[in-house]
This record gives C-alpha cells, structure tokens and sequence, in this order.
C-alpha cells in the first residue's frame, strides 16, 4: 500500500534537531532558518556549509570578519542585537535540503518572543523557513512583529546572485536604524 510504503520511508530517514537560539537581552530582530543542513548539524554551528553565504553576508552587514571563531560570529550578531534560530525543533531529513524536510516540529517561537519583548522584526532566511512558520506557527504571523521572507542564502538558491542577497538582507539593518 502506498500509506505504508511513505510511513516506512519517513521511519528510514534520519531525525533532525535543531540548537538552541543564539540571543540575549536586547534583540531585536530575529533571524529565521528552517533546520540546520547536515554540515551544520556535524559541525554544531550555524550556517557551517562553506558555501552558505550566510555568515559573509551578516560580516558585511555588521563589519566583522566571516571568518572569525564560531563563538565570535555569533557574539558580533548578539551584539548588533540580532537573535538567531530555526523554524524547526525537530523534523525528518535525508540529506540537507528543506525539499527533503518531512513530520516538521516547530520551536517555540511565540515563547521565545513573550521572553524577549524588544523583539520587532522577523527575518526569515529562504521560502522554506517563512512556509513552515506560516504553516507549524500561523499565529505568530497574527502578532505585533512582522515577518519578512528574504532569499535563502543557501547555494541551493542559485537563482539569486551574491549581491542580490545581500542587497536583501539589508533590509535587517534598515529595521536596526529604524528606517
């Protein structure tokens, strides 16, 4: 039977988690990936993949080196009052892409914005990301913070170049200045 078949495949693929989010007193924007991708995941590191502009996008964003320590990158996002997680707590993945996420757990999101108050801003790094959160967490998007979708900074999204994901993710630090 086809039901069986797809329940013994999702019972055959790996489950994932998520880390802790990366934020202290003070944030306000909070950046939103889907689930850490299977180099991130050995590594325990955000965006670990070297061919995930992530951590050179926010390096120019925020000056500072993207090459810095693990602790320091995430130490120079806490700093610029930027709070990092992922959409998901838990899912079931075979390799690294969102395509591939399946029985998707949100973390709580709702939570973590009734314990930081000063955030105003949701930032969501791709399309998977924004749609698990629309779909697991659809009364965050009935809140006071809005939620914006920016390309993922994935290789996966080819479609966009370097430049124009940068230009995007300006959009964080024109919420920061107030713009």
């Amino acid at each position: 039977h086809i039901r069986g078949y797809f329940k013994e495949e999702s019972e055959n693929m790996d489950k994932k988690s998520s880390f802790p989010p990366s934020v202290e007193t003070g944030a306000e924007v909070l950046l939103l990936g889907s689930m850490p991708g299977e180099e991130s995941l050995r590594r325990q590191q955000y965006y670990a993949y070297r061919y995930n502009a992530f951590w050179k996008i926010m390096g120019v964003l925020f000056a500072f080196d993207p090459e810095l320590p693990y602790e320091e990158r995430l130490a120079a996002l806490r700093r610029n009052r930027v709070a990092l997680w992922d959409t998901l707590k838990y899912c079931r993945r075979e390799g690294s892409l969102d395509t591939g996420i399946r029985e998707p757990v949100p973390n709580d999101i709702p939570g973590l914005l009734k314990q930081y108050p000063t955030i105003r801003h949701i930032f969501c790094n791709g399309t998977a990301a924004f749609r698990f959160l629309k779909t697991c967490l659809p009364e965050v998007f009935h809140g006071t913070v809005p939620v914006t979708r920016l390309p993922s900074t994935s290789p996966a999204a080819a479609v966009y170049s370097f430049e124009q994901k940068l230009e995007a993710y300006r959009a964080i630090q024109k919420v920061l200045s107030g713009n």
